[in-house]
């Protein structure tokens, strides 16, 4: 299917600045500036970050875990071993206490410790990597969201516009008739109450443009507002240009193959089920024993004296070394693991659900896209004819109306249906936009918007 953009935005850069240069600026630039300053797009962006942070720390469990510790120990009251009475040489049968121990103990430690097996780690690392992935899905669907909302407010500001002209084309008209019929009331030629009817209309569209200029500012806000744009910064709309619009509503659509493996929410939700299937996995690996190895060596001084670490100390140094085998074999636990199985099977059973709504729901979207593009092609086309016929109708009324064969009222409801017949034109051409907006959604290719 293909794409079309059409520039849109004169963009101020320095507003404050009065020499600042306005930028015209195409869909695909207005993208780019919200790709790089949406400030949820950058949330998103740093919970990838934080998802690839995640997968490291899971991956050390499976790494050699390595301690160093050091103890300095002063011994004020030191502890006192009583020795059975044969000890003692000076009053043989008489107990003896004895104190045991230095004054001082030093000691270095170092300890290793490595996995040889641990089921629940080493699933825990390919459920690490999946959520590296999912946060990377996230980033790129909040990018879908964040180009569809920017191009839907795009679109509506270019219809506002149009809409604007129109109403800025009848002000003119009615403006041009007032004085004509001002200068005939002058003469005696026209009546005051066809005067104060031409001037409640002029009245009535000079309401309506005050009323759609506003809603031009509020949604101009939003628009900068998404693309992280500073809401001082000054933004108008060119002319709507109609050619590409009008070259495909006298042509049949290619709608193309709807694929549901191409939309990434339900990427997003097939990489959820993945996910929750391997937090079962984990949990089913805690029934499984895990082993170990660790190795341990420690350096320890002692002496009475606070002489550790000089030179010629009466302190007394050594070492000692071991190493072995850690096996843990889980028995019971009261059944916590059964239940953390069983609630992760309701969790699989939810996200299958959702799946099935979610295939649904796409699949309704994408039908619902296609039929409200055929309608918008087929009113365009019937739409447009009816603003050339309307136009015609009003151009002879007018000449009728001034050489006197038309009445003021087959003037202003010649104007009237004019009016309604352009509004329905631009509407028609919204809702032609917004549907093709949709159609790509549903194809999964907003990012070729940026194309």
């Amino acid at each position: 299917m293909k794409k079309w953009i059409i520039p849109f935005l004169f963009l101020t850069t320095g507003a404050i600045n009065a020499n600042a240069q306005t930028k015209q600026l195409t869909l695909q630039d207005c993208l780019r500036y919200a790709l790089d300053h949406n400030q949820t797009l950058a949330v998103s962006r740093l919970e990838e970050d934080l998802g690839r942070l995640k997968t490291k720390e899971v991956r050390a469990q499976a790494l050699p875990q390595i301690t160093g510790s050091g103890n300095l120990t002063d011994n004020l009251k030191k502890q006192v071993m009583v020795l059975p009475g044969a000890f003692n040489q000076a009053e043989p049968g008489k107990p003896t206490a004895v104190e045991v121990g230095t004054t001082w103990n030093a000691t270095a430690t170092g300890e290793l410790n490595q996995q040889l097996f641990n089921q629940s780690v080493f699933t825990g690392l390919k459920a690490a990597r999946s959520g590296e992935e999912y946060y990377t899905l996230q980033t790129q669907q909040t990018k879908e969201n964040v180009i569809y909302n920017v191009s839907s407010l795009y679109y509506a500001l270019l219809v506002k516009q149009e809409k604007m002209n129109v109403i800025q084309t009848n002000i003119e008209k009615l403006t041009r008739l007032v004085e004509t019929t001002q200068s005939q009331l002058d003469n005696g030629l026209a009546k005051r109450i066809d005067l104060d009817r031409i001037k409640v209309n002029l009245v009535n569209y000079q309401t309506q443009k005050s009323q759609l200029q506003n809603q031009l500012r509020v949604d101009e806000n939003k628009l900068k507002q998404i693309m992280g744009m500073a809401v001082e910064e000054d933004v108008t709309l060119p002319p709507l240009q109609l050619t590409d619009i009008e070259k495909k509503a006298a042509v049949t659509q290619d709608f193309g193959n709807f694929n549901l493996s191409n939309r990434t929410e339900f990427k997003l939700l097939k990489k959820t089920e993945e996910l929750q299937t391997l937090q079962k996995k984990a949990y089913i690996a805690e029934y499984f024993p895990s082993l170990s190895f660790n190795g341990r060596y420690s350096y320890n001084g002692l002496s009475d004296k606070f002489d550790l670490f000089k030179g010629g100390s009466t302190a007394n140094w050594f070492g000692m070394a071991s190493i072995g085998l850690t096996l843990k074999i889980p028995i019971f636990d009261g059944f916590a693991r059964r239940s953390r199985v069983d609630q992760a099977n309701v969790t699989l059973a939810q996200v299958n659900k959702k799946l099935e709504a979610n295939k649904l729901e796409m699949t309704t979207a994408f039908e619902n896209s296609r039929l409200v593009l055929l309608n918008s092609l087929s009113t365009i086309k019937t739409q447009k004819e009816n603003v050339s016929l309307a136009d015609e109708v009003y151009a002879s009324t007018q000449n009728n109306y001034n050489l006197g064969l038309a009445s003021l009222t087959d003037l202003l409801n010649a104007e009237t249906s004019l009016a309604e017949a352009q509004n329905s034109y631009n509407e028609a051409l919204l809702q032609y936009k917004l549907a093709e907006l949709d159609l790509i959604k549903s194809h999964g290719n907003l990012p070729s918007l940026l194309n």
